[in-house]
């Protein structure tokens, strides 16, 4: 018997999270005969304009409008969706951290399996999820088997499936505000402190040219500003380089720092952790250079190269500007 599969929709301002795409990928990985549909919690305009564009990927959209959720709080709309998803559903959700927060009090609400962080599926066999995920920064990939005969809460790491284009769904919109009801949330909303921006905006770039540990020494970044000069873009980092006091916090792609969405990405002596390509959108052009095959950014990248970057981008650098 084909699942039911519900994929939980994340905007801002108005603008659908590229994970929606995403989702809409690992829900057909799961199971390709699913029915799947799209839940986007919300208030106002926004939300519908949110709304129009998931029904341009899935083929039903569940609606809840809400004056509690004009700024979205996952204790809010976990009561909400736990009214409104049917028992033996399977739900998937983006592993970030509103989704880190929504998803384990769902499981319990829905009596459902909880299995965090998923990169990939294999398959449903006897009842059972066979999935996969990855331990020890991506170092190593972990095969697990997870029962769903009761339905589950999965959420899946954002990037693990690429979109793909034409996925035009046609699809309809359904309010179910009424039945999701409303919740009374014991935290709430105060203000959002934007991080400074610093001399350059990384969020705007088109081509980042980013740098990890593999650097080794800060005199070394003189190599990576050369070659950002030389292909025309800018340079950003990965979370060490901030925390060595190396590079500025506004040039920290990440999670925890800026999130862009670049036409070219460079990831120069990075692994390549989750929490770093979770601040990279729109499917940018990677490439990566590591010298360690093993690398999780390779599983990622259009192009990766196995190199020291201390001697690769040299001399990368200097055929550039002989191109020129």
């Amino acid at each position: 018997m084909a699942l039911q599969i519900f994929v939980y929709i994340l905007h801002k301002g108005g603008v659908a999270d590229d994970s929606a795409q995403e989702l809409s990928i690992a829900a057909r990985k799961l199971d390709p005969e699913a029915t799947v549909t799209a839940v986007v919690g919300g208030a106002g305009e926004q939300l519908s304009k949110v709304c129009e564009q998931a029904a341009a990927i899935y083929p039903e959209v569940w609606k809840i409008d809400n004056e509690a959720l004009g700024y979205i709080n996952a204790e809010v709309i976990r009561p909400m969706l736990a009214r409104i998803i049917p028992a033996g559903a399977v739900t998937l959700v983006p592993h970030e951290h509103f989704g880190m927060d929504l998803a384990p009090g769902l499981s319990i609400k829905l009596n459902a399996a909880y299995l965090p962080d998923v990169v990939g599926f294999e398959g449903v066999e006897g009842g059972k999820l066979n999935a996969v995920r990855e331990e020890f920064s991506g170092q190593v990939s972990t095969h697990v088997s997870c029962d769903i005969s009761a339905g589950a809460v999965i959420t899946v790491r954002p990037g693990a499936f690429q979109p793909q284009e034409g996925q035009g769904a046609g699809g309809r919109v359904v309010d179910k505000s009424g039945e999701a009801g409303t919740a009374t949330p014991r935290r709430r909303y105060l203000e959002t402190v934007v991080a400074e921006v610093g001399d350059v905006d990384i969020t705007k770039s088109e081509i980042l040219v980013s740098v990890g540990r593999g650097i080794e020494d800060q005199d070394n970044l003189e190599i990576i500003q050369e070659l950002a000069k030389a292909v025309g873009g800018d340079v950003s980092c990965s979370r060490p380089i901030v925390d060595a006091k190396w590079l500025e916090k506004a040039r920290q792609v990440g999670t925890s720092g800026q999130t862009v969405k670049p036409k070219v990405y460079m990831a120069l002596g990075i692994s390549g952790s989750f929490q770093h390509l979770g601040g990279i959108k729109g499917a940018p052009f990677m490439v990566a250079v590591n010298k360690n095959p093993k690398a999780p950014i390779f599983q990622v990248a259009d192009v990766g190269v196995v190199a020291d970057i201390l001697e690769f981008v040299p001399e990368l650098t200097e055929k550039i500007n002989e191109s020129k």
